[in-house]
């Protein structure tokens, strides 16, 4: 009587077990494809500045694995003084490259982008950063875990107010680790970025990005990484909800674009973790 019952358990399991394999599709509704302007223009210091690229896209369905390109449109980036840089497609990429953009800290640029009958624009204003002057590691305990708390120091500017993007990628994983900062409770002093890691190993690289932000960018940021973070992903996984960005639509305020136009200045870093 035993054995018997033990073997209805294991094809009773067997038939759950078995189920649980198949897959199932659940239909989602899907809202007509949006816009999506990639276009952040960044002076890394050390670098003329001159080769800069946006990419055009188009929100899809939630089962669909590749992203649509948009191909054909007119981009252009201005200058205060009307100074047009072009963007050039690579044939049927959705990839608009310029090689003779001239970055100035403090100027202020406008965005243009024409794609089937409508016009779309943003304007911005080139933020700089702050160098990095140096990195240190230690290792503590949390919770039951050893993490790893890198600090990238910089000295912050007196008497302006700025506002700081941080880009922690490291090499063992694909996803980085990105945080922002204003300088409100550090003006005019020596400061850090911050990053704690766990499952990290001697040897390993991180490349470590400062970024100079507008504060409408950084309001931006603040709500799109809360909202990302809600949700467990990273500030560039589709979140939730829509976060809007500085695009405008000139020609159907109603079909808006999604992402953000934004200049900046950079700083990277690479550190081996000891």
């Amino acid at each position: 009587m035993k054995n018997k019952v033990n073997l209805i358990i294991v094809i009773l399991a067997a038939t759950f077990l078995n189920s649980c394999q198949d897959v199932v599709d659940i239909p989602l509704n899907t809202a007509n494809p949006r816009l999506v302007i990639d276009a952040s223009l960044i002076w890394q210091k050390g670098t003329a500045g001159n080769n800069q690229v946006i990419k055009l896209s188009t929100t899809t369905d939630f089962y669909t694995n590749v992203i649509p390109a948009v191909s054909g449109a007119t981009v252009l980036v201005k200058n205060s003084s009307n100074v047009v840089f072009n963007f050039t497609e690579t044939p049927n990429t959705g990839v608009y490259l310029c090689s003779n953009f001239v970055p100035v800290i403090d100027e202020t640029y406008t965005l243009t982008v024409v794609n089937n009958g409508q016009q779309y624009t943003a304007s911005e204003t080139l933020k700089s950063v702050s160098a990095i002057t140096s990195v240190t590691q230690e290792f503590q305990t949390g919770l039951g875990n050893d993490f790893l708390k890198i600090k990238t120091f910089f000295n912050d500017p007196p008497n302006v107010d700025n506002y700081y993007l941080y880009k922690y990628k490291f090499s063992n994983n694909l996803k980085p680790e990105y945080s922002i900062d204003d300088d409100t409770f550090f003006q005019g002093n020596t400061f850090f970025s911050l990053v704690l890691e766990a499952d990290t190993n001697p040897g390993e690289q991180i490349e470590i990005t400062h970024y100079g932000i507008s504060q409408a960018y950084y309001n931006y940021m603040s709500i799109l990484l809360s909202v990302a973070g809600s949700s467990g992903g990273g500030p560039f996984q589709s979140p939730p909800a829509t976060v809007r960005g500085n695009i405008k639509n000139e020609t159907n305020f109603e079909n808006y674009a999604l992402g953000y136009f934004r200049v900046s200045e950079s700083d990277v870093t690479n550190y081996t973790i000891q």
